[in-house]
């Protein structure tokens, strides 16, 4: 599977942004997606991840209440809600994928990887 991810910009704290994976391959529906975050001089984190059907998930403490994660495998998409966004959030954010049907939280986990968008929120 290939994955593409977009919807990143430049926003103000408190504000939202919706990021969007888009996967190509048949087989979507059967990967666990992730959302990962890599800020400058820092290791990339894991965020939130989604089981097959959408009704598992699991989100990183520093962003449950805050982001939500969802997908649309009839679209082959998945997608990453933000909303009260602080500073502290400004990364480049990654969608990832694994074949799998355990929801991961380590990077080294994912089989695949789409290129990163990028996020930065002001003060």
């Amino acid at each position: 599977v290939q994955l593409q991810a977009s919807g990143g910009g430049l926003v103000q704290a408190g504000g939202s942004l919706r990021l969007s994976c888009a996967a190509s391959g048949r087989t979507f529906s059967k990967h666990v997606i992730a959302w990962f975050r890599q800020a400058p001089g820092k290791e990339r984190e894991f965020v939130a991840t989604i089981s097959w059907g959408g009704t598992s998930t699991d989100y990183a403490d520093s962003v449950k209440g805050r982001f939500t994660i969802t997908r649309d495998n009839a679209k082959n998409a998945a997608y990453l809600q933000m909303n009260s966004l602080k500073p502290e959030d400004t990364a480049v954010y990654y969608c990832a994928a694994d074949r799998g049907f355990r929801l991961l939280l380590h990077a080294s986990e994912y089989d695949y990887w789409g290129q990163g968008t990028e996020v930065t929120v002001s003060s």
